[in-house]
Formats: C-alpha cells, sequence, structure tokens
C-alpha cells in the first residue's frame, strides 16, 4: 500500500479535511470540535501519530477506555478512505470464532476490484485468499490471526475510487469477524497438537517422578540356590536374598528334589529373628542409656541455672544493688527474669521424664497385680499351645524332609547297583542314622501330642468355667430384672388403692358438704370443710375444664382433656387432672361408654345440674 504525502503532512486532530472530505461527497456535517484550537496539541513537543504508517501497522496499539481513537484519512494509490463520525456508536461485530483468520468485508463500492481489495487490506498482513461476490461484499483470509483485528480497523471508513463522486464508484466499509471451515480445521489441528504436547510432557513428568523399579530377580538353579543359602546366613546381605527366597517361593520353584535346600534357607532365615530381637534389645538399652544421660545432664544444668539464679537474686539485695547505676540495674532485672523463665522450662522437662517414669512403673504394677493374675495364667497357656503347634508343625516339616531324603537314597541305591561294599555299608550307617533320627521324631511327636492334649483339655475346663460363671452372671441380672418389675408392680397397686381411698374421702367429704349446709341452715357451724381446690391454678383449670366439658356434651376422655391443656401448659400431668376432677363430683361425673373391647371412661360436666338439685 503507497501513502500520500498528504496524508504523513496532515495532522490528527485537525477537523477540516475530514470535514471537506465528507462535503465532496456530498454530505453536510458540522465540524469535529467547533471550538478546537489548531495551535495546540495534546502534549507539547510530540507530533501525531498517523494509525496507517508503514511499519506501524493499520491498528494502533491498545489504547485505555479514556482515550478516545481518532481516525485519519487514508490516501491510496487508487482510493481515499475517509473515517466515520467519532461521535457515532462503533460498529456492530459478531462474536469471534475460534482461531478465526478470515473476515467479511461489506460495503464495497459496486466498481471495486481485487486488485483494489488487495491494495487497501494487503497492508493488514498476507493475505492467502479473496473470495469476491457479485455483490458488493467479499471474504478475505489472511495468513496470521492478530491481522484479522487490523483489518477491523477499517469498519465505518468511507471508500471513494479516484475522485468520481458516483455511487457506484463508493461505499462504506463494514468489516466482521467470518466463520471458515478452513480456520476450524486449522485451529483444531493446533489444539490437538497442543494436547499432544501437554500429554507428552505429563508423561515425561510422571516418569520423572516414578520411584525406579526393583532390581530383577535372578532364576532359580542349584548353583544360585547353594549362593543364596550364603547370603541368608550373612546378616548385611540378609534383606536381599529374603526378597529372592520369596520370589522363588511365590513362583513354585519348590519340589521333592531341592525342597531340603528350600527348607534350610527358611530355617536360617528363622534363625535371623533371634539376631533381631537383639539388635532391637541394643538399640532399647542405648536408648535408655541416652535417657539416662540426658537426665543427669539436665539435673546438672538446672543445677547450674539455680546458682545463676541465686547469683541474681544476691545482686538485687540493697547492699550490692545501690551501687550499680541504672543502666546496670535493668540489665540485671532482664537477665535475671530470663534465666528463671530458661530454669522454669527446664525444671517442667526435668519434671516430665520423671512423671513418664513414674506412670509406666505405676503401669508395670497394674499389670502385675493379683488381679491379672488369671489373665496371665490363661494367655501364657494359649502362647505355649500356639508354640507347641509351631514345634510340632516345624518336626513334621522335617519328618517330610527325612522320608524324601531316604526316598531319594532308596532311588539311587536301586539305579547304581554296582557299587562298592565300602558305599553299601556308608549308605546302611545313613539309612540307619535316618531310621533312628525317625523314631526319635515320632517319640518327639507323640509327646508333643499329649501335652496339647492336656493344654487343650485345661483350655476346655477353663472355658467352661468361664460360661458357667457367665450363666450365673446372667441369672442374677435376670433376677434383678423380675425384683424390679414386682417392686414397680407392686408400687401401681399401692397408687391405685391411694386413688380408690382419695376418692372414697371426697365422696365423704361431699356428704360433710351436704350435712354442713342443712346445719347451716339449722345453726351455726363448728368447724369450716376442707376445700377440695387447693390453689389458683387449681381453679384455673376447673374453669377451663368446664367449659371444654360444656362444649362437648357427650362427655371426653382423660387423655384428650390433658392433649388439650398441655397446649396450655406442657407440665400438667394427667394423674393430676384426674385427681382434681374427682375432687369435684358434684362438678364433674366420669360415666363408662361402649361394650366389650370399645370400653372408655368419660367424663362429664354436671355443674349445673347440681346447681337445681341444690
Amino acid at each position: 500500500m503507497t501513502m500520500d504525502s498528504n496524508s504523513m503532512t496532515m495532522p490528527m486532530s485537525d477537523p477540516n479535511p475530514w470535514a471537506r472530505a465528507m462535503n465532496n461527497l456530498g454530505m453536510t456535517g458540522q465540524p469535529l470540535l467547533p471550538e478546537f484550537d489548531p495551535n495546540l496539541r495534546l502534549v507539547t513537543g510530540i507530533a501525531p501519530m498517523n494509525p496507517m504508517m508503514p511499519g506501524l501497522g493499520l491498528a494502533p496499539p491498545p489504547l485505555s477506555q479514556d482515550v478516545p481513537i481518532v481516525k485519519e484519512i487514508i490516501h491510496c494509490k487508487s482510493c481515499t478512505l475517509f473515517p466515520s463520525n467519532p461521535n457515532l456508536f462503533p460498529p456492530a461485530t459478531r462474536e469471534r470464532p475460534p482461531g478465526c483468520k478470515t473476515v467479511f468485508v461489506g460495503g464495497l463500492p459496486e466498481n471495486a476490484t481485487e486488485q483494489l481489495i488487495m491494495e487497501v487490506f494487503g497492508q493488514c498482513g498476507e493475505i492467502i485468499a479473496i473470495r469476491k461476490s457479485k455483490k458488493n461484499f467479499c471474504h478475505i483470509r489472511f495468513a496470521e490471526e492478530f491481522t484479522v483485528d487490523k483489518a477491523l480497523f477499517l469498519s465505518g471508513y468511507r471508500i471513494r475510487l479516484g475522485s468520481s463522486t458516483d455511487k457506484k464508484d463508493t461505499g462504506r466499509l463494514h468489516v466482521d469477524f467470518a466463520q471458515a471451515r478452513d480456520d476450524m480445521y486449522e485451529w483444531e489441528c493446533h489444539q490437538r497438537m497442543l494436547a499432544r504436547e501437554e500429554r507428552h510432557r505429563r508423561k515425561m513428568e510422571e516418569d520423572r517422578l516414578r520411584p525406579p523399579s526393583p532390581p530383577p530377580i535372578i532364576h532359580y538353579s542349584e548353583h544360585e540356590c547353594s549362593q543364596l543359602g550364603d547370603k541368608i546366613k550373612d546378616d548385611s546381605k540378609f534383606p536381599e536374598a529374603v526378597r529372592v527366597l520369596l520370589t522363588w517361593v511365590e513362583r513354585g520353584e519348590v519340589s521333592r528334589r531341592n525342597a531340603n535346600n528350600f527348607y534350610s534357607m527358611i530355617q536360617s532365615s528363622n534363625s535371623h529373628i533371634r539376631w533381631l530381637m537383639g539388635e532391637k534389645a541394643q538399640h532399647e538399652k542405648e536408648m535408655e542409656e541416652a535417657k539416662d544421660k540426658f537426665k543427669t545432664a539436665l539435673a546438672g544444668i538446672l543445677g547450674q541455672f539455680e546458682q545463676i539464679v541465686s547469683v541474681f537474686q544476691a545482686a538485687s539485695k540493697q547492699k550490692a544493688w545501690d551501687h550499680f547505676s541504672k543502666a546496670q540495674r535493668k540489665n540485671l532485672d532482664m537477665w535475671r527474669k530470663q534465666a528463671e523463665e530458661i530454669r522454669n522450662m527446664n525444671n517442667e522437662q526435668l519434671m516430665g521424664i520423671r512423671r513418664e517414669e513414674e506412670m509406666e512403673m505405676s503401669d508395670d504394677d497394674m499389670e502385675d497385680g493379683p488381679a491379672a493374675g488369671s489373665k496371665d495364667t490363661e494367655d501364657s497357656a494359649m502362647s505355649q499351645a500356639e508354640a507347641l503347634r509351631e514345634e510340632n508343625d516345624s518336626l513334621r516339616c522335617q519328618l517330610d524332609a527325612y522320608r524324601n531324603e531316604v526316598e531319594l537314597l532308596k532311588q539311587e541305591q536301586g539305579k547304581n547297583q554296582p557299587i562298592s561294599s565300602e558305599e553299601d555299608s556308608t549308605h546302611s550307617q545313613q539309612l540307619s542314622f535316618l531310621q533312628q533320627a525317625l523314631q526319635d521324631m515320632q517319640k518327639q511327636l507323640l509327646k508333643m501330642r499329649e501335652e496339647l492334649n492336656q493344654r487343650e483339655a485345661e483350655l476346655e475346663k477353663s472355658m467352661k468355667d468361664k460360661q458357667h460363671l457367665k450363666n450365673q452372671v446372667q441369672n442374677l441380672k435376670a433376677g434383678l430384672e423380675n425384683l424390679q418389675t414386682t417392686h414397680t408392680l407392686q408400687l401401681e397397686t399401692s397408687k391405685r388403692d391411694d386413688r380408690g381411698s382419695e376418692q372414697s374421702a371426697n365422696q365423704v367429704n361431699v356428704t360433710s358438704s351436704v350435712v354442713s349446709c342443712s346445719q347451716e341452715k339449722e345453726g351455726p357451724p363448728e368447724k369450716n370443710p376442707p376445700s377440695p381446690v387447693h390453689s389458683e391454678r387449681d381453679a384455673s383449670l376447673v374453669g377451663i375444664i368446664s367449659t371444654f366439658l360444656h362444649v362437648h356434651p357427650f362427655g371426653a376422655s382423660i387423655e384428650y382433656i390433658c392433649s388439650y391443656l398441655q397446649r396450655l401448659d406442657t407440665k400438667i400431668n394427667p394423674g393430676e387432672v384426674e385427681a382434681l376432677l374427682s375432687r369435684l363430683p358434684c362438678t364433674f361425673r366420669q360415666e363408662l361408654t361402649g361394650v366389650g373391647a370399645s370400653l372408655e371412661k368419660r367424663w362429664n360436666f354436671c355443674g349445673f345440674q347440681g346447681i337445681k338439685s341444690t
């Protein structure tokens, strides 16, 4: 794109060229800033910048929203671009598609050509393709995505071909994003490439963070088996050798021919437990010695702290304190406080160690107490039985190994018949030795079985005793429950008797009241009868219940009455309400309604009948 020299000399803030361009197009308008002084600039000493200057691109760098973007007239080789009115709203654009490299350009002149489009939009960036329609629009595909933003800067410009004022040679550009398949395909390919790179990066990170795989296990052979037996006996090589032995056993490398070798290796690994226990005991001993050393050292440090604190206390007495200056007294006081704090901290630490030791000693005493004697005997019996079973299993394994050796020797003896007499004698000696060993092992097995049977019998007896004790405890609990139930029944019957006596007393009170009324007619009473209403709360309850039962002429049960009263006061008890109603037989009457299973007690209000009768 070529630039006219006038465009370079034209100031950005001069509104007259824009007004002249609008007048040439037949448009009349007001100047941008009517009271604008062309001699003034935005910043003194800085010349205005043309956004279409070569090397800067069409679109200026993004500015803040407070600073408006001022567009200028653009002079091209075969056309001229006039900016739109800055007071108008900016042209609307659609949402940007992902990976958009294609723009839609509308409002082109009817006489526009591809060469003109290339001349106007070629300065924005490299153009790959132009698809021009027969109408006044086209689609332009750029090589890069950022060039689309530069092309959108030309949206709203008015274009004029040469100096012609014909309508076919003028138009208003509208630049917007366009959705193209090629852009979408390239964007998807780019996203897939980024996803592949991310997966590769994660895989490399996982491989870097993955712990190293264990070394491979050697395959079984007689030579390796003999070497492994020597390694298991070595304490430094024991962990690696045990791992190899475990792998061989899990693979199923054990057979009748090599069972003895595997048994010897397992036996040596079992003997390694003693060494481990000894090492553990040694470390525990070292830890105890270190604790004792720490305790003694801490006690010595505390003694020195006490001496230092006593020195500070002696210096703070009046005999020596008066001879020090103010600064010296301040320092001495601060040092004394610090020494006392450190001494207290160390003293608390030592006391905590001693408390822990006392707690451990008390726990040991509790474990050794007489209450835990029976449990210890049972635990010891169980541990002895388990130890005997383990020894029995080990003896059986040894018997099987000896039997395998005897069978192997017999097979070898049958195969190698022409053997010298010396070899026969050695084989016979070996056979006799093995037979004696088998007999001894059988005797030991019999003894072990007898001991196991005795232990099992003792355990069964102890279990029976426990079960018997449990049954006795359950029987005692059941007896206690029965006693409680009988006691509750007796209490209920006594309560019922009390209620009956109260009702009879109420009837007696009613009769006495009648008699007293007759006596009042005849003469003055000797004594006032007791009132059935004891408090204001009872009086309010009587009033509420009388109104409630007056609304229910067929009566209501005590539960129904209590449910109504509990809405007013949740502390009301049905027994209390029933006792109150029974104390007023002239006002409330109890009736039985229903037949059979539907028999129900209901209370009725009879106060008006009592008034009529009186």
